[in-house]
């Protein structure tokens, strides 16, 4: 789901993951939701109202600070989504039973929209009949559950029941809980073409570009599968990740992966040439004059052209130093795509490894002329262009 304006509940439980609860808060900020909180009694005693109220900006639901006898229909019915982060074994079991009992509880029997838990106990005790049986109670009324990390816990055992890291929180509720429909392959990242074993032909892209396109498309719900040179960007864990170094790796996932695309992204920097003969061994630094004789990498755009399925999309980038929008319309007119995004090398503020880029987007009927922009900007627009 987009984030952005987002209206989220927050509820906390007791335990000693309440305090993580105060990351998650921030971190869902900064992806532009807005965020209440809503705690119980056992919540507060290992992280108190005040803070909650302090970077949330809004009045926390607890028992002692309830500004009106309704707040937990106010509360839940201001909230897109509900999350209960961490979600004890205590809290579990009340919201099974709809006991109501204080202000976590009384926000899930009167939410209407989403609802999801984050638990976090002891392993022994997620493991217990009661617990498994509370959890999929909630999944078969429509609770989205995420499952706890495996890990030491604070009472010192090893397994299943950690509250997770609080940007894999953040990323499930962004990027996750969807039934995709439509499926994205996007290349991204750079090649590498050895030279030797410990020298290669490579260029600066970061895979920035590719990570905001992927993200976007996992916003709208739709499977991505992400076929990733070496790259200095993140991509969440609901990408389906293949990893490659060079460009003949690259094209074999790419081919065998094309069949369930409906889109295709042709975002990575692939290199056009790699060493005829790699050397088995590391070339000697004698100062003597070497010759390196190149061929010609596969042509992935080319070939994915050639195996087009009837309703795909292919999308393409060129890079291009002069002349960026003439020298892009040739190759977007004898290309055989449907959209291709012209940009610019690094400039000032933007380019490789930079949130911003200077643009331009071609499509068959409509387009947009060059202008500096973000990436996520550019990820949103191609979106649009492409859906």
């Amino acid at each position: 789901m987009n984030l952005l304006g987002k209206k989220i509940l927050l509820g906390i439980t007791g335990g000693i993951a309440a305090y993580k609860a105060c990351e998650l808060l921030r971190l869902l900020q900064k992806r532009h939701a807005l965020v209440r909180v809503a705690m119980t009694d056992e919540a507060a005693k290992f992280v108190g109202p005040t803070t909650f109220a302090a970077l949330s900006n809004f009045p926390v639901y607890a028992k002692n600070t309830a500004s009106s006898s309704i707040q937990h229909i106010d509360y839940a019915q201001w909230a897109d989504v509900y999350i209960i982060a961490p979600c004890s074994a205590t809290s579990l079991a009340r919201l099974v039973s709809g006991t109501g009992e204080e202000p976590m509880s009384l926000c899930f029997l009167a939410m209407p929209g989403e609802k999801w838990v984050v638990p976090a106990m002891n392993s022994v005790m997620y493991s217990s009949p009661a617990v498994q049986r509370n959890l999929q109670t909630l999944r078969s009324w429509g609770v989205k559950v995420i499952e706890p990390a495996i890990g030491r816990l604070a009472c010192g055992a090893e397994g299943p029941g950690k509250f997770p890291e609080p940007e894999d929180i953040a990323d499930e509720l962004e990027f996750g809980g969807a039934n995709a429909k439509k499926t994205l392959l996007i290349t991204l990242g750079r090649t590498q073409e050895a030279i030797d074993p410990v020298r290669y032909i490579s260029n600066h892209s970061s895979g920035k570009t590719g990570e905001a396109i992927a993200k976007e498309f996992l916003r709208e719900g739709w499977r991505v599968l992400a076929v990733c040179g070496p790259m200095e960007a993140k991509l969440p864990k609901q990408c389906e990740k293949i990893e490659v170094r060079d460009a003949e790796s690259m094209n074999k996932a790419v081919l065998k992966m094309q069949p369930k695309a409906d889109i295709i992204v042709h975002c990575a920097a692939v290199a056009d040439y790699r060493p005829k003969q790699a050397a088995s061994q590391k070339i000697k630094n004698s100062r003597a004059v070497q010759k390196l004789e190149l061929e010609e990498t596969p042509n992935i755009l080319s070939n994915t052209i050639k195996n087009k399925k009837k309703g795909q999309k292919i999308i393409s980038f060129a890079l291009e130093t002069e002349n960026a929008l003439e020298n892009a319309k040739k190759k977007f007119k004898n290309g055989g795509i449907d959209i291709l995004i012209v940009n610019t090398p690094a400039n000032g503020n933007g380019g490789f490894g930079k949130d911003f880029v200077e643009y331009g987007i071609l499509a068959k009927n409509n387009s947009k002329e060059i202008a500096f922009g973000s990436k996520e900007g550019l990820a949103q627009q191609l979106f649009e262009y492409a859906k």
